[in-house]
């Protein structure tokens, strides 16, 4: 009588070698595998490239979500409107994510941060914002390591995070903005409703820091490679900064655009965030031709965060949001 070998056969190993394998890549655990806890939902709270010869991070100081985009934005269209696009761009209809994300630059000589954040009083309380305090670690800086903070605005999420804990986060930081946009904000008793409201955290933010404020005009460096361009509407000095090294171009666009569908698509549609809303419109169309035109990178505040992208003309009237993917790697 011939014995059976039960040993397994060279095939039947590869075979199920080869099926563990196809569950590792599929996400799915073999059956024998231990259970593991489930971790929550993770997004991704720095991020770094180079670019040519600086170093660019930004940093997400919110991921919360706000009701829009109408009537926040397109109120000059109609609500059918707005959330037939999001229906066409795969997005909900009455919920979205911004980004808000200060943007830290090293030169090799300064280390510039673009726009504070919400801080303790910005526009997206703790602890849904005001992330940059405790971010700036994780992403490998401390606040004393801030020499320059350029201020694209004085908008609430923009300021908030200058003062942390009743002291300047940043001690060693000089500050730049523009004298139009510190000269709407500033003075005591000019404005009423939510003006005021926006103008008295500015107020709260700016006097601690005042002897060390100095003040931009469009045209103006904020240091070789980093030029200050107008981009007025959404508030009255509102600007934007050209940022160029080794002959790369990258333009901090602040607040041209609230949602990375509704405001290129349409940016004709008026939004209820911008103190001009018809300059505001004026002022998006003519930066997103000069982007698309130039090819420029972007960093966009409030677009999906990391906020790095470009733009690609629509047959329409309108631009698409090219998220960023490898370029910058390269």
């Amino acid at each position: 009588m011939t014995s059976t070998n039960s040993a397994p056969s060279r095939r039947h190993i590869l075979a199920a070698g080869s099926a563990a394998a196809v569950s590792q890549l599929l996400g799915r655990s073999p059956p024998a595998s231990a259970k593991a806890s489930k971790l929550g939902p993770f997004q991704q709270k720095s991020w770094r490239v180079k670019f040519g010869a600086f170093e660019l991070t930004t940093v997400a100081d919110s991921e919360a979500f706000i009701d829009g985009p109408y009537p926040l934005i397109g109120r000059n269209g109609s609500e059918q409107e707005v959330r037939h696009l999001m229906r066409d761009n795969l997005l909900p209809e009455t919920r979205y994510q911004p980004g808000f994300s200060p943007t830290i630059i090293n030169t090799g000589n300064e280390i510039i941060l673009f726009d504070a954040g919400n801080g303790s009083n910005g526009f997206v309380p703790r602890p849904q914002g005001g992330w940059l305090a405790a971010q700036l670690g994780p992403a490998g800086f401390k606040p004393e390591d801030i020499d320059i903070v350029v201020l694209s605005h004085g908008h609430p999420d923009h300021i908030g995070g200058i003062i942390e804990g009743g002291a300047p986060l940043f001690p060693n930081a000089r500050y730049v903005i523009s004298q139009v946009e510190h000269d709407f904000w500033a003075p005591e008793g000019k404005h009423t409703g939510d003006l005021e409201k926006f103008a008295q955290v500015y107020r709260a933010n700016s006097k601690p820091v005042a002897e060390k404020i100095s003040f931009l005009k469009p045209g103006d460096d904020v240091v070789p490679g980093i030029r200050a361009i107008e981009a007025y509407g959404h508030t009255p000095g509102h600007l934007m900064f050209l940022i160029e090294s080794e002959g790369r171009q990258i333009l901090f666009w602040g607040d041209c655009a609230h949602h990375h569908v509704a405001s290129l698509a349409r940016p004709d549609w008026l939004c209820v965030f911008d103190t001009d809303q018809e300059v505001a419109a004026a002022t998006r169309k003519r930066v997103f031709d000069m982007v698309v035109t130039d090819r420029l990178c972007v960093i966009g505040y409030h677009m999906p965060f990391p906020s790095i992208g470009y733009l690609e003309r629509l047959p329409s009237r309108g631009y698409r949001w090219i998220p960023h993917s490898f370029q910058l790697y390269l």
